[in-house]
Formats: C-alpha cells, sequence, structure tokens
C-alpha cells in the first residue's frame, strides 16, 4: 500500500501538533496532499482511469475546503501550511 502508518504519523507529526494528531487542520491538508500527488502520478500513467479521476477531484474539492476553513479561522497558519507544502495560492 501506498501510504502506510508509518508515512501517516511522519506527517502527522511533521504538519500536526503531534504524531498522533489526526484532526487538525493541517495534518489533514497534508494527508490530503501526499493523496493527490499520487493520484496524479498515477492518472499520468492510467489516462482512462476515471474512478481515481473521480476521487482525485474529490481531494482536491475537500483539500480546498479545508483550506478556506482554515485561512477564515487562522490567515497566519493557512500561510504557513501553504508555504510549507508549496500550494499555489
Amino acid at each position: 500500500m501506498y501510504l502506510s502508518a508509518e508515512k501517516k504519523e511522519e506527517l502527522f507529526s511533521q504538519y500536526g501538533k503531534s504524531n498522533k494528531d489526526t484532526g487538525s487542520a493541517e495534518s489533514q491538508i497534508a494527508l490530503f496532499s501526499y493523496r493527490i500527488a499520487h493520484l496524479t502520478e498515477h492518472l499520468k500513467q492510467n489516462r482512462k482511469d476515471f474512478g481515481t479521476q473521480k476521487a482525485l477531484i474529490r481531494l482536491v474539492g475537500k483539500r480546498r475546503s479545508l483550506l478556506d476553513y482554515l485561512k477564515d479561522r487562522d490567515i497566519e497558519r493557512y500561510r504557513a501550511i501553504i508555504k510549507a507544502l508549496n500550494l499555489r495560492k
């Protein structure tokens, strides 16, 4: 599997408050970004995989919603996560 428990803990410890912090917006955004990158690479090789394409679009929407939430609540945390993940905007 492309996303092991160790990789999740690494993402959560790097972007969240601790390695068990699965609920913060930053850790969820980091997890979604990792999954989006993986699905994007998959779709580059499998152009006609429309199920994966739909899942990718759904993940991008979820990440956008979390980013909008974070932007409304705390602009400094929003700017920090955008910079850390190299996301546009």
